[in-house]
């Protein structure tokens, strides 16, 4: 079972024969997430055993940061009901700061694509997929 706020996630789910809940809330037309009050009180239900969350922006003091205030506030409560979190960005994002922070820097594994500076390469929390091994 998956549990998502993001409605073209679900459909690719469910496209693909899996059982996809969405959570209720307001639609954000821009992201086609669902975000609000009502969103936050769903997710607060669920405990998840694995969760994957974008970034905006990844630096080590502000952590993980997202232009959004309730969408900040929906992948916060996600995280803080995961056991294992991944955060997919690439390695642009690094270094970037975006208004709201949702999560720290060490709280989740990073999936990137590759290593975004030496400063970075003592973190072991980073996780580089390389395109070409596949």
């Amino acid at each position: 079972m998956f549990v998502t706020n993001a409605v073209s996630h679900a459909l690719k789910l469910s496209e693909n024969g899996f059982r996809v809940i969405l959570i209720g809330g307001e639609l954000k037309a821009a992201t086609e997430a669902i975000v609000g009050n009502e969103a936050y009180a769903g997710l607060q239900k669920y405990n998840f055993t694995k969760g994957f969350w974008g970034a905006n922006g990844v630096n080590r003091i502000s952590g993980f940061t997202t232009p959004d205030i309730n969408e900040a506030m929906i992948k916060e409560c996600a995280m803080h009901h995961t056991t294992q979190r991944y955060v997919l960005c690439d390695s642009s994002k690094f270094h970037q700061i975006s208004p709201v922070s949702f999560g720290e820097f060490s709280s989740a594994k990073i999936i990137t694509d590759c290593l975004p500076e030496k400063d970075y390469e003592l973190c072991d929390n980073l996780i580089i997929v390389d395109e070409e091994k596949g």
